[in-house]
């Protein structure tokens, strides 16, 4: 389990444990979190679960599978942070892991 914190563009926090090989997607999903839309369900076929990763986290994450940075330049305004969480799987090691929501998603 590790815990995740999303940042709502207007500010609002919201902190939860998420199942260990689960995706930070997945997570907001359950959790009914704003700002995640996860239209195509995690198969990284659209770009609306993207989010920016709290900088000093963003070398700690596995790297960008090919297809992510193509879906990346369909998202709202991508950044050098920017990841889609139905590629971010949980495990110990983020426990702690801080992702902020762009304004709207793609």
């Amino acid at each position: 389990m590790a815990k995740v914190t999303y940042i709502e563009h207007s500010g609002n926090s919201h902190t939860i444990e998420i199942a260990n090989g689960l995706s930070v997607m997945e997570g907001a999903v359950q959790n009914d979190i704003p700002g995640i839309d996860a239209d195509c369900g995690g198969g990284m076929a659209c770009a609306t679960c993207h989010v920016y990763v709290k900088e000093e986290w963003f070398d700690k994450l596995s790297k960008k599978e090919d297809g992510e940075e193509d879906m990346l330049d369909m998202a709202f305004e991508p950044n050098k942070f920017s990841r889609l969480s139905c590629q971010l799987l949980i495990s110990d090691e983020l426990d702690g892991l801080t992702v902020s929501l762009p304004l709207k998603q793609g």
